[in-house]
C-alpha cells in the first residue's frame, strides 16, 4: 500500500507569493477524476520509493481574483475574466516529488517562483534537477495529466475545460455544504 501524498498547502499560510492566508484550512480538494489519477501517480511513484507533495488543488474563483489582482501575468496566474482558471475546476494540481521521508527532491526553484527558471524546459539547470523534472512530468503525463509550460509543478487533468468552474469556499467544502 502506498502512502497518501504529503500536503503543504501554502495558500492556507502566509508562506506564498501573496503573503496572506487565502484558505482557511490546509485541506486539498480535487475533482474525483483528478483525485483518482493522482492516486495512480502516487502508486507509481511508490514503486520507486518516491511520492508526491501537493501544494494546491481546487481554488475558489474568489481566490483566483485575489491572485490575479496581485500578479497580472497570465503565465503564472489565470485571468478569471478570460478563462476562469484551471484550479477553479478542481482539475489542476501543484505538486513536487518527495523521498520516503517526505523531503522534496531538488527541482531548481521553489514552488510559485515566477521566473524563467521555473519553466519545465529551462535548460541551465543541474542534470539531477532536469531528471527530477522529467520524472515528475513523465509520470503525471502517463496518468492523464498535461504539463503547464511556465511552472514545473503545475499539471492539468486532460480535458479540464469540460469541467465546471466553481466558487465554493474551502471551509464550505470541508463542512460538506
Amino acid at each position: 500500500m502506498h502512502r497518501p501524498p504529503v500536503r503543504d498547502v501554502r495558500y492556507a499560510t502566509t508562506d506564498n507569493f501573496t503573503h496572506t492566508r487565502l484558505y482557511p484550512l490546509t485541506k486539498v480538494f480535487l475533482h474525483r477524476d483528478t483525485a483518482r489519477a493522482l492516486e495512480e501517480v502516487q502508486a507509481d511513484l511508490a514503486l520507486r520509493g518516491l511520492g508526491l507533495k501537493i501544494f494546491d488543488g481546487y481554488r475558489p474563483l474568489s481566490v483566483q481574483w485575489k491572485m490575479w489582482n496581485l500578479i497580472h501575468d497570465e503565465r503564472y496566474v489565470s485571468n478569471p475574466a478570460v478563462n476562469r482558471g484551471r484550479h477553479t475546476r478542481g482539475t489542476a494540481v501543484d505538486v513536487t516529488l518527495v523521498d520516503r521521508r517526505g523531503r522534496e527532491l531538488p527541482m531548481g526553484t521553489a514552488f510559485d517562483d515566477f521566473t524563467d527558471r521555473a519553466h519545465p524546459d529551462y535548460a541551465a539547470l543541474p542534470e539531477a534537477v532536469k531528471r527530477n523534472r522529467r520524472l515528475l512530468a513523465e509520470i503525471m503525463t502517463r496518468h492523464g495529466f498535461e504539463a503547464y509550460p511556465y511552472e514545473w509543478w503545475h499539471f492539468d487533468l486532460k480535458g479540464w475545460k469540460r469541467y465546471p468552474v466553481l466558487d465554493i469556499g474551502i471551509d464550505r467544502l470541508a463542512a460538506g455544504r
